[in-house]
């Protein structure tokens, strides 16, 4: 299984495209999941409801991105980490263990949940996790009829999908491996390249400034973890970000012994207060790692 290194630091348009091309090249063994992300992708619906939950998001609350481009972001990035888990062996996904699927399946729940796991933000960020569900479902019927004939598999795969996007937020405990993994790779979307639209937009707080602090994220084969997320920052300012919204997704994911993270300031960042800091999930804390 081939290493994939998940880079995320350049401006939207070509975000968008090596999203798409990272996650086409990595599903060429699976081409159940490749189909179904062919289908979300050309969905309108799917595009309305994208456009739609980042035009109340960012236009109305000041937030970060959260329309296609998170999508594709999130996207690239869970199957990278279902890549790393499964070529460790590290954890055997849900859609296997409970008998409902193959890998192709997983990676197929994984994609798609993720990208989807958004779209309840059009109806408001209160309980946008529950619209998400509602939202979803007509379009996962869609997509699983075009690839399933078996209504009964069609349903129960629809259904870890349906937590995945419930969960992703954590308001509830994600309780699959593959909502864990929706919810990590919602939390790496934390670079400037999503954060400077909000600051332009006039959202001048701690959440879009430490976002501005962030220049890259790496997901990799880690030395001591499966998945190590690596993330450099041009400012210390970055690491509220990581902690606050990275580190807690992967604190409270059922694949947290699986991934640890690993935040660092470039060495002419001119900051000496951090330079390299690293989770763990056993403490669930950052410690410095000289």
């Amino acid at each position: 299984m081939n290493e994939r290194t998940v880079l995320v630091s350049s401006p939207k348009a070509k975000l968008y495209l090596e999203a798409d091309l990272a996650i086409r090249d990595d599903l060429q063994r699976f081409p159940k999941a490749l189909s179904a992300y062919e289908a979300l992708t050309s969905d309108p619906e799917a595009r309305g409801h994208w456009d739609m939950a980042n035009y109340l998001t960012m236009r109305k609350l000041g937030y970060n991105d959260h329309g296609r481009v998170h999508a594709l972001l999130t996207g690239a990035a869970s199957v990278a980490i279902l890549e790393l888990i499964i070529g460790a062996q590290a954890a055997k996904p849900d859609v296997m263990e409970s008998g409902v699927g193959d890998l192709d399946d997983v990676f197929l729940v994984v994609l798609i949940s993720t990208m989807l796991h958004d779209i309840g933000n059009q109806v408001h960020r209160s309980q946008h996790e529950a619209f998400g569900v509602t939202l979803a479902m007509p379009i996962l019927d869609r997509i699983l009829e075009r690839i399933y004939r078996d209504p009964e598999q069609r349903t129960e795969l629809r259904a870890f999908m349906l937590h995945s996007i419930f969960t992703h937020d954590l308001i509830a405990p994600p309780l699959t491996i593959e909502a864990g993994i929706t919810a990590v790779a919602d939390g790496t979307d934390i670079t400037k390249g999503r954060g400077r639209k909000a600051f332009a937009l006039g959202s001048v707080d701690i959440h879009s400034i430490s976002a501005l602090a962030v220049d890259e994220m790496h997901i990799v084969k880690g030395d001591r973890t499966p998945v190590e997320i690596q993330v450099y920052m041009n400012d210390a300012a970055g690491i509220f970000q990581v902690e606050e919204t990275l580190a807690r997704k992967v604190w409270n994911s059922p694949i947290k012994e699986h991934v640890s993270i690993v935040a660092m300031t470039r060495e002419d960042s001119g900051i000496p207060i951090v330079r390299r800091v690293r989770s763990h999930a056993s403490e669930a804390r950052f410690i410095l790692d000289e």
